[in-house]
């Protein structure tokens, strides 16, 4: 399990590497697998999704994938049942998904229908987050995706798509979550898309 991803993440592996990943928001990861909240350390821990461990191993061996990424599916809607839908914290990532990260703290605590000091308070001991880091993450993300997809995207144009300020107030976000600045981003889009072979698979959302 990773937490908050800004960076490509780079697997090395000998002969073969297969992954069937689900990705949680961090208001929901904890709830969905029935874990204490916090990121204060890492934890060992045996959990029922172990069990889809052999069943997925015999399907992933017979090439049957997509039977597999359903098997895995079925498990996270099964376990989200057990989740409150008319939690505060449900409230709050459903506007923040819809907004893309857009919505300002005040907005998101009204869609929750809680004051902001008890959202972030609430929001901060469920992820480990507040508020507007997984906002600023969540907008961030849009812009990456969009570079990573077209990186002939003009930056400015993206920075008003977005609701950002202006196109500095992109780049000092950008370079705050990657490290990088969106231009540099691009271009190195760019340069890999031109590089890479059969066996580099990208995984981007929107």
């Amino acid at each position: 399990m990773m937490g908050l991803l800004n960076k490509p993440v780079t697997f090395y592996a000998t002969n073969r590497l297969e992954i069937i990943a689900v990705r949680c928001f961090p208001w929901t990861v904890f709830d969905l697998l029935g874990l204490p909240p916090g990121k204060d350390r890492v934890r060992i821990f045996e959990h029922p999704i172990a069990q889809l461990q052999p069943t997925l191993n015999k399907l992933v061996n017979a090439g049957r994938i997509d039977d597999a990424v359903a098997g895995v599916k079925q498990y996270c809607l099964d376990a989200r049942r057990q989740v409150a839908i008319d939690s505060m914290l449900f409230k709050a990532g459903v506007a923040m998904r819809e907004a893309n990260g857009t919505m300002p703290v005040t907005r998101v605590a009204a869609a929750a229908h809680a004051t902001v000091r008890t959202l972030e308070r609430n929001f901060k001991q469920s992820s480990g987050y507040t508020v507007k880091d997984v906002s600023g993450l969540m907008r961030f993300e849009q812009v990456r995706n969009q570079l990573w997809l077209n990186p002939n995207s003009k930056i400015a144009g993206l920075a008003a798509e977005l609701g950002y300020t202006d196109q500095s107030h992109l780049s000092r976000e950008f370079k705050r979550y990657s490290g990088t600045t969106p231009a540099a981003f691009a271009r190195k889009a760019k340069k890999g898309k031109q590089a890479v072979n059969n066996d580099f698979v990208a995984f981007v959302q929107a």
